[in-house]
């Protein structure tokens, strides 16, 4: 009898285990499969890509002609923004060596704009996010750029940045920008970097 008992016990074991290593199989696999993950280095704002964007709602261009001095055209343009990724491998002491189908192909991008007193409907007290597509590819354990729209100019015409053309407040905002893409044989990867986004209207330029 007590070794009946025994042999239950054990299988009881042996199948708690098995079910422990199964979810645990689980978890990595929803971690990504990729040999590679996807670091965001950088993120610049602006023609200049500086380290936080100034994004002016409207701007009074004076050239090229009609535009004048004393006959402006308000303008309305979008920002763009400049990111420095890098791939690296999960294992640093991987064999064989990194190949071609380590590489990471970036194919979209999502920014989406929040504040800090939590105030984040778009629309409303943000604009609203922005899904857009680009194409990188960056070889394993090496970095490379990628150019992105980091506020469209539309936003620009709608609610909460229009009402900014005729008012001096300021909506500051950090937007989250997420690239996605996959390596070469189809392993999805992602990375989100931030970035610092005034709205205003800061005069001409």
């Amino acid at each position: 009898m007590k070794q009946m008992r025994m042999r239950t016990l054990v299988g009881r074991l042996s199948l708690a285990a098995a079910v422990v290593g199964t979810v645990s199989c689980g978890d990595v696999v929803r971690t990504g499969r990729a040999p590679v993950f996807l670091v965001v280095n950088s993120i610049g704002g602006g023609e200049a890509s500086s380290a936080f964007l100034l994004s002016d709602v409207i701007r009074n261009r004076t050239s090229p002609p009609p535009c004048s001095t004393t006959n402006p055209c308000p303008t309305v343009l979008d920002d763009p923004g400049t990111a420095s990724l890098a791939v690296n491998m999960k294992d640093f002491n991987v064999t064989p060596a990194p190949n071609n189908n380590n590489a990471v192909t970036i194919t979209r991008y999502r920014v989406e704009y929040r504040r800090s007193d939590g105030r984040n409907t778009p629309g409303v007290d943000v604009p609203f996010p922005i899904d857009g597509g680009t194409t990188t590819t960056i070889p394993a354990n090496s970095v490379g750029s990628v150019g992105f729209e980091l506020v469209r100019h539309t936003a620009k015409a709608e609610s909460p940045l229009v009402q900014l053309i005729n008012d001096p407040a300021v909506i500051s905002t950090t937007a989250y920008v997420t690239f996605f893409g996959t390596d070469q044989v189809g392993n999805d990867i992602s990375a989100t970097g931030t970035i610092l986004v005034n709205f205003g209207n800061f005069g001409d330029q």
